[in-house]
């Protein structure tokens, strides 16, 4: 039988460790304690409904309760609850999902699909697989990565050596040796003092060549990076960023990874953070919003040009050594294909655009209206962040306690935001109406207000 709720409040912290948080946190600060959710809104164990302006974990594009998804998962658990795809076995939804995504990526320029548990893991795949590349091709000194320092591509020992914050790096260190990081094109703080975002893209791509030429772009195997740095704050690089990557990559032999475990399906306003930018990369990671959060899943898609050598190897050192217990799990196959189904019947991406618009202003008139607010970001679909100072002209970080005193009183108000350092992040659900972005904006006033 379910626990009261007076034993679910007392024991959450007593057997559990939660991410991100430090074991004892929530014995002083127990957590809210979600019980409940129907299109955006979530239920805590009080009773009290709020809009979810976290999007679950950014992933929960169709809102909780997508009935598609559900009964997608809900049958394929009464015909096929699993079977492995590792050599020599496949399923049926696997592979109808590999179809439907490359009809999906096709603009993205990627056609095959490598199936994994989770972002993590998709990231992951795309690192072990961009070594694997260069040494079927004879060129097994390309083994090095880089990335953006702010960049965010989960937590594994591949990722967090690729990540760019120290907070996912510094207990866990000795890394993945052979990692580097260049500036990110973050006008608000960046080593170049420049606040112009054009020049500042121009600024952090010759950093990326020194880079190469310093390390040696035979040595290099792949660079990864978010199309708009999620994690990191929301940000977003001038329109010439990506681009210029990714051509500096091309003419270096060095493959492009785009980490779009955030911005695939449609979360900027675009189908891809790729797309939105006019790149086609070589291979990308994706997860999150492939099942609307319903079920852990992800895909690395891959790109023509990579698949043709690994495809076309006649040495054996394309044989993949890697994989997942669930990779292609049909559970989450098909959960995949009716959330990408309704994804595209929603036109989700077209919402987030018009939404997060009304979003992005909205919070740029609170910055207007309260001074703790330093910077707003976003302007890209459903991805926006209020960077809170203690003092507008010398950009010093508040206290601890402001965000957190912003994220209380704006629950109370009826939406739930996520705090992550100095930073108020919103990604919520594509499904929002315009009414629920004025009760966000509304619930973030009062948490000002209440400062």
């Amino acid at each position: 039988m379910p626990k009261d709720e007076n034993f679910l409040k007392a024991n959450n912290a007593r057997h559990l460790w939660h991410p991100m948080t430090h074991p004892a946190d929530h014995h002083r600060n127990p957590p809210t304690i979600v019980t409940g959710g129907q299109g955006v809104r979530i239920t805590d164990i009080d009773g009290h409904s709020v809009i979810d302006g976290v999007g679950g974990l950014w992933n929960v594009n169709l809102g909780y309760s997508c009935q598609p998804v559900k009964d997608a998962i809900a049958g394929q658990l009464d015909e096929l609850p699993y079977y492995s795809i590792f050599r020599g076995t496949s399923n049926d939804k696997v592979i109808e999902l590999a179809e439907a995504l490359k009809d999906f990526f096709a603009p993205d320029g990627l056609s095959r699909a490598f199936f994994t548990s989770g972002g993590g893991d998709s990231v992951e795949t795309a690192l072990r697989l961009a070594r694997q590349y260069h040494k079927i091709r004879g060129e097994a000194g390309r083994i090095k990565f880089l990335s953006l320092k702010k960049g965010y591509h989960g937590t594994h020992f591949g990722g967090a050596s690729v990540n760019g914050n120290a907070n996912f790096r510094t207990m866990y260190e000795p890394l993945l040796p052979g990692c580097y990081h260049i500036p990110a094109p973050y006008p608000y703080r960046n080593p170049f003092n420049e606040s112009d975002p054009a020049r500042l893209a121009q600024l952090c791509l010759q950093a990326l060549e020194d880079e190469i030429a310093f390390q040696g772009a035979g040595t290099i195997a792949a660079m990864i990076m978010e199309p708009i740095l999620g994690a990191g704050g929301v940000i977003v690089p001038h329109e010439s960023f990506m681009p210029g990557v990714a051509e500096i990559c091309r003419k270096n032999g060095i493959l492009l990874i785009a980490d779009e475990v955030i911005t695939a399906f449609g979360r900027t306003g675009a189908w891809s953070g790729s797309r939105l930018w006019g790149v086609q990369p070589d291979m990308m990671s994706t997860a999150k919003a492939i099942t609307n959060g319903y079920f852990p899943f992800g895909a690395t898609m891959i790109s023509d040009g990579v698949a043709e050598v690994f495809e076309k190897d006649e040495t054996g050192k394309a044989a993949i050594g890697h994989g997942y217990t669930y990779s292609g799990h049909p559970v989450g196959a098909a959960a995949a294909l009716a959330c990408l189904a309704e994804t595209q019947r929603l036109d989700v991406a077209a919402n987030a655009k018009a939404r997060g618009a009304e979003l992005f202003a909205g919070v740029q008139a609170l910055k207007d209206k309260y001074d703790v607010i330093g910077d707003v970001r976003g302007g890209y679909g459903l991805m926006v962040a209020l960077e809170l100072v203690s003092d507008r002209a010398t950009k010093a970080a508040p206290d601890k306690a402001t965000a957190a005193k912003v994220q209380q009183v704006a629950y109370e108000n009826g939406a739930m935001v996520r705090v992550s350092g100095p930073n108020i992040i919103l990604s919520p659900s594509l499904v929002l109406t315009a009414d629920d972005v004025q009760g966000i904006l509304g619930a973030l006033d009062a948490g000002f207000r209440a400062l």
